[in-house]
């Protein structure tokens, strides 16, 4: 497999600054989802590098100095549980990926997406589905967000101790559920995820 098949393609191209995208955290009950974006030097690999959910959380550290260090350029931002509850998470997704775009230093010439569809926005971009087993930028940007957010997470477990996000990071696992249901949600929790949950008709 040739990591940076699509990066080659849009430089053949003459779009010389290829910006990976990708999100983390959509799925949770709980917490921001985050977005990043990554620009790598033409040609370069970063050892190790894979879809964040294949790596071991020690292994993805790691990787994301690594990252950091290697990049041309990156960016990670995230959208609030008040604009996930507010927007939806797809929209709330497509916000975090805008404001990592918009944080990068200079504006890419393409973005790729993970995913099967594109934020609204007026920026050269393509989705590849897959796109973080497939493509090295998009890779990058998934293990800079998927850090960045399981950090974010564990912090959070310190300010709220009955539901151990240091254990599941928001996740729906059967220990998240029974402490919501021991204790109620938490202003961390999405309201919107929570109604099958709590019964709420």
């Amino acid at each position: 497999m040739d990591w940076l098949c699509y990066e080659k393609k849009y430089i053949s191209q003459g779009k010389n600054l290829v910006c990976g995208v990708d999100e983390a955290g959509r799925g949770p009950l709980a917490g921001p989802v985050y977005a990043a974006a990554a620009v790598l030097p033409e040609g370069v690999i970063i050892e190790g590098v894979n879809d964040s959910k294949k790596l071991t959380p020690s292994k993805r550290e790691y990787l994301y100095e690594k990252i950091v260090e290697g990049c041309l350029d990156y960016s990670i931002a995230f959208a609030s549980v008040e604009e996930i509850d507010n927007l939806n998470i797809l929209n709330a997704t497509y916000l975090a990926m805008t404001r990592a775009v918009k944080g990068l230093k200079k504006e890419p010439d393409i973005v790729l997406v993970d995913g099967n569809t594109l934020p609204k926005w007026n920026i050269d971009s393509r989705c590849i589905i897959k796109g973080d087993s497939l493509s090295h930028s998009i890779a990058c940007a998934s293990i800079l967000a998927k850090v960045s957010r399981d950090k974010f997470m564990i912090n959070q477990a310190e300010k709220y101790p009955n539901y151990s996000f240091e254990k599941h990071k928001g996740y729906g696992t059967s220990l998240h559920i029974a402490n919501i249901k021991k204790y109620g949600p938490c202003p961390l929790h999405r309201s919107t995820f929570l109604k099958k949950i709590l019964n709420h008709d």
